[in-house]
């Protein structure tokens, strides 16, 4: 069986409707637990008191708004190198996801700087990547609803998230390319001086997995709408043809 065997839309709206309710049971399962036990079932920090529970929140939504653009990425380069409409429509569908993540961890991370840093906001290199990485976002969405031919927008927006994809990739290693600015490190990292402890890291881990697997659900939802849609459109010209 080929992975291409999914570009087909019959067969990835059998296989996505099989798989979604699995999917969005476990997202659930875990974020339910993972919070509960991140925000209830853990001390505070020595340093930070009970602020460093917003880690649960902050960490995996910055996590994934990345990932999601650089799903974006790929999916978009399919796009241009095979011609799969489920892959641009996948790409389309998880802009949404992304942005939501974004903001997510916009928010999040100023509700944590505040008292850490005595500011909501400081232009710190990782900060301002993701700030232009939310702009991309938006302009990405917006670029979608500007063109009416589905093939042309595709196309545009695949051009746009290669561009876009330099900014995913400052908002994850700006920390390391440029040794200044407020933002700490990593919080998951394989130096144990910098990983946070294993009383947040367990949690923390299942906040992942649960972020993981929601945007998974959610763009195997959206990217059937958009099959839909897309399907509703075709009928609709056909009838103005005959």
């Amino acid at each position: 069986m080929s992975i291409w065997e999914y570009a087909n839309p019959k067969k990835f709206m059998q296989t996505s409707a099989w798989a979604l309710p699995w999917v969005m049971g476990l997202a659930v399962l875990s974020l339910v637990a993972g919070l509960i036990w991140g925000f209830f079932f853990t001390p505070d920090d020595f340093r930070q008191g009970s602020t460093v529970k917003i880690i649960y929140l902050h960490v995996p939504a910055a996590m994934m708004a990345i990932n999601a653009w650089v799903m974006m990425l790929v999916t978009s380069l399919i796009w241009l190198v095979r011609r799969h409409h489920v892959s641009a429509l996948a790409a389309k569908a998880a802009a949404p996801v992304g942005l939501t993540f974004t903001v997510i961890a916009l928010v999040t991370g100023a509700l944590w700087g505040q008292p850490m840093w005595g500011t909501w906001w400081a232009w710190d290199p990782r900060l301002t990547s993701f700030l232009i990485l939310t702009l991309f976002y938006m302009g990405y969405i917006a670029l979608w609803e500007a063109i009416e031919n589905p093939d042309t927008a595709a196309d545009l927006t695949a051009v746009l998230c290669l561009v876009g994809s330099v900014f995913a990739l400052l908002s994850r290693y700006a920390v390391l390319f440029w040794n200044q600015g407020l933002h700490q490190g990593a919080s998951l990292s394989l130096d144990k001086e910098e990983n946070v402890a294993d009383v947040f890291w367990f949690p923390l881990l299942v906040c992942i997995g649960g972020f993981v697997l929601l945007f998974v659900a959610l763009v195997l939802m959206r990217t059937r709408t958009e099959i839909r849609a897309r399907r509703l459109q075709a009928l609709l010209a056909r009838e103005r043809l005959a």
